[in-house]
């Protein structure tokens, strides 16, 4: 078996008497009970950060590019974005 550390944590009285109780039931200990959740848990989140995020369509109802746009580069797309407005 690894080496194991000590520590306190602060729970709820009623996660506290749930957790006892649960682990009376198994015939186990609260020890095991809490560290069985807290794999759960890392289980869990490790599965959730894996999944690659995938990003929301936001198209508006135009047709695209201006043609005049459609071949540009980024100076002449922010010149046309721009045209108009300020001085």
């Amino acid at each position: 078996m690894g080496t194991h550390m000590k520590t306190t944590i602060e729970l709820s009285d009623a996660l506290l008497v749930a957790a006892k109780k649960s682990a009376a039931r198994q015939g186990t200990t609260l020890r095991r009970v809490v560290e069985a959740a807290l794999h759960g848990y890392l289980d869990e989140q490790a599965t959730r950060q894996s999944r690659p995020y995938v990003l929301r369509r936001h198209a508006f109802g135009g047709a695209g590019l201006r043609p005049e746009a459609a071949d540009a580069g980024w100076e002449r797309i922010r010149e046309l974005s721009y045209e108009g407005r300020g001085s």
